[in-house]
């Protein structure tokens, strides 16, 4: 399980120090694309295929899935890790979070999510600020 919220440093290199906790969780390889909310998603191998899986049952003959498909596969990325710890994030990915130099590693459960620093602060200050309202939407817990 990922979980927590790490701030760091991507070198100009696009090298980026992942939290000791998550390298063990994500072994030696994982996957890392776009996702939601203008971050990146990285997923241990075991995760992407379920996820995988999950995709490649959508209608091909719906516009949405097509370009959700598209969209979601096109920048996947095998990552692996140096001996420092780190993984190198390709320009593709840096723009589209619009990673520069400060960034969020954030753990959400099954997989874990890279933030600009400042796109992270307007989501965290958004979601704190309807939490309450957000919590009593959901099902029950």
């Amino acid at each position: 399980m990922f979980m927590g919220e790490y701030q760091h440093t991507i070198d100009t290199k696009g090298r980026l120090i992942i939290p000791a906790k998550f390298r063990h969780e994500l072994g030696n390889k994982f996957v890392m694309t776009r996702g939601m909310d203008g971050c990146l998603f990285g997923y241990p191998m075991s995760e992407w295929q379920e996820v995988q899986s999950k995709i490649n049952v959508l209608p091909v003959s719906k516009k949405d899935a097509r370009y959700f498909t598209r969209f979601f596969f096109s920048a996947a990325v095998e990552c692996e890790f140096d001996k420092q710890g780190r993984i190198n994030i390709p320009g593709i990915l840096r723009d589209y979070a619009k990673i520069q130099k400060k960034c969020v590693v954030v753990g959400v459960s099954n997989r874990f999510e890279i933030w600009s620093d400042s796109r992270w602060l307007d989501f965290s200050t958004d979601a704190e600020k309807n939490f309450n309202e957000i919590a009593e939407n959901m099902i029950d817990f």
